[in-house]
């Protein structure tokens, strides 16, 4: 693997920082508990994380760092899914959220530009075309009239 130099380092932090900023702005705005800073965090953990796999070490294993940051992440957004009596749950998009933002920062670490931006794109349109399209009243309409 040919040396990333210092500024391409700092670049690829700042690309999975702004991308999962994007992703967290948009749960803040749909008035989620993990927003921004929660999603960039993410991000840039696992960007870091895939960095210092890639160069910390003299006999790089980046597959190993990878699945331990999708464990890690995945038992944080575990941490975040309440499940309320009856059938109610929440929590469980916000959960899968910080586990993409960990797929892209892990991307953006290892230098995969085109499918970090390409993720971060794919998951701001799952998370944000319900609520363009009302689609989530649509469904709430449909809900309560089968319930009445």
């Amino acid at each position: 693997m040919p040396p990333i130099s210092e500024l391409e380092l700092v670049g690829r932090l700042l690309l999975a920082v702004f991308l999962g900023f994007l992703i967290g702005l948009e749960r803040e705005l749909a008035g989620q508990p993990a927003g921004e800073r929660t999603h960039a965090l993410a991000s840039l953990g696992a960007a870091i994380f895939a960095l210092v796999s890639l160069m910390g070490f003299p006999e790089p294993d980046p597959a190993r760092v990878a699945a331990g940051v999708v464990t890690g992440l995945g038992f944080l957004g575990a941490g975040m899914i309440l499940k309320e009596k009856g059938r109610e749950v929440h929590g469980l998009t916000t959960a899968a959220g910080i586990w993409a933002v960990g797929g892209i920062g892990l991307a953006v670490g290892a230098g995969l530009y085109l499918l970090g931006i390409a993720g971060a794109v794919l998951v701001g349109l799952v998370l944000g075309l319900e609520r363009w399209l009302r689609i989530d009243e649509r469904l709430a309409g449909r809900r309560r009239r089968k319930d009445e």
